[in-house]
């Protein structure tokens, strides 16, 4: 019986283990994957973060770059796996959640082959959950190679031939760049009304004025933070207008419908594809989770990572509390926030534990 079991070994999850560990408390770790930073080695080999170095410092332990540089996956992965080694953090790997219920003052996580019990359970397995690909994709020639963002690693994986990227996301936009560069002809299936930010501003970083404005800590019930969640997220970094000018690239709209080798765009029907990315994004899953209430966007009800559920908390969602909540930096302050309501719940208890044992000291003296 753990004092707490922190799902997911991410930034989010390593973030509260290391206030978790200051605070003396017996903890455990319990992670999907093989080893720690394994879901970044597993994305698009040419993926680069929007966020400089002094923007990704997890708890205790500095980004080991230089100021203004923007790490590639291999990067953030030997990030994670140092900042895991440096605070010898308890891990087990290769154990992927798929049940979790409260049975009276303590939980059951149970796996495909163990049994974990714990007081308190943090779920930390990111915002990255079931892929999601239109259901017209099943009617396509096998004949074309499709492609789920989560599985694209780099245009080796194509075959010789037209390519359509679906999405206008930053994934979407970044493939679409990267296999404009292959010389083929490349369809852009998606809205084109895509704003879009340069990494420096004026001589400095996006990301600082962004900080010095106050959108990174806008929370999301404030003003602010209330037009950004409704708002179109821009692209970083990537000049869409430029790229959507190239000869080889043609935005074609919407993606409509398929029939075998044909496929129905809102500005016309292209037959000669050979190749899809479908850069369309994940489907939260918290199905396992037992009597968890999910709210409209089908994430669990919370409060800045504290459930209905009591014992169970959440780290890592998108806007748990800000835009930043799901980013490598931004992560460290919800963690705070949780760690510093655990020392308060600890407190209280305490308190009532003393107050009580006052009382029946107090009964047998009378």
């Amino acid at each position: 019986m753990k004092d707490f079991i922190i799902i997911g070994a991410g930034q989010s999850g390593l973030s509260i283990a290391y206030y978790l560990k200051k605070q003396n408390l017996d903890f455990l770790i319990v992670d999907a994957n093989s080893e720690v930073g394994e879901p970044w080695l597993k994305r698009w080999d040419s993926l680069k973060l929007f966020t400089p170095s002094e923007f990704n410092n997890l708890p205790g332990l500095t980004f080991p770059h230089k100021k203004g540089h923007y790490a590639n996956k291999y990067e953030v992965a030997n990030y994670l796996k140092q900042y895991a080694t440096t605070f010898s953090f308890p891990i087990t790997f290769n154990e992927k959640i798929i049940a979790l219920k409260k049975e009276s003052n303590h939980f059951i996580l149970k796996s495909k082959g163990n049994v974990f019990k714990a007081k308190n359970v943090i779920v930390s397995t990111g915002p990255f959950h079931t892929p999601y690909t239109p259901a017209c994709h099943s009617k396509i020639s096998d004949h074309i190679v499709q492609i789920h963002s989560e599985h694209y690693k780099n245009p080796s994986q194509l075959q010789k031939g037209d390519t359509l990227v679906v999405g206008a996301g930053d994934s979407g936009v970044q493939i679409l760049q990267e296999i404009s560069e292959t010389n083929r002809a490349v369809y852009f299936s998606g809205t084109t009304n895509i704003g879009t930010l340069p990494q420096e501003v004026l001589g400095k970083t996006l990301w600082w004025w962004f900080k010095k404005i106050g959108f990174l800590s806008a929370s999301k019930y404030s003003w602010i933070g209330k037009k950004l969640i409704s708002g179109r997220q821009p692209v970083i970094g990537t000049d869409v207008k430029k790229l959507f000018k190239k000869p080889n690239v043609h935005c074609v709209g919407r993606t409509l419908d398929t029939d075998n080798e044909t496929i129905v765009f809102e500005k016309e029907r292209i037959s000669s594809i050979k190749n899809i990315i479908w850069a369309t994004g994940f489907k939260p899953n918290f199905n396992w989770i037992e009597g968890e209430q999910m709210d409209s966007k089908n994430y669990p009800k919370n409060y800045r990572g504290i459930s209905e559920i009591k014992g169970l908390y959440y780290l890592g969602l998108p806007w748990l509390h800000t835009r930043g909540s799901a980013t490598l930096g931004g992560v460290k302050n919800d963690a705070i926030y949780l760690n510093d309501y655990i020392l308060k719940m600890k407190a209280t208890v305490k308190e009532h534990s003393k107050n009580e044992n006052k009382r029946i000291i107090s009964l047998n003296i009378k």
